[in-house]
């Protein structure tokens, strides 16, 4: 089930995506910045840190 809500939070919500799995650290901030910028850099940066690597 946490897998689901963190699947769907990567997709809806980048940034908690990724806090949810990586906790507030490096990674939340670049992923933060990148959907602040545009949407798509941090969606594809939140796919990738959570189930990529």
């Amino acid at each position: 089930m946490m897998a689901f809500i963190t699947l769907l939070a990567t997709v809806l919500l980048p940034p908690l995506g990724v806090a949810l799995k990586h906790g507030l650290g490096k990674t939340f901030l670049l992923n933060l910045i990148l959907t602040v910028i545009l949407f798509l850099p941090g969606l594809l940066h939140g796919i990738y840190v959570n189930y990529m690597r």
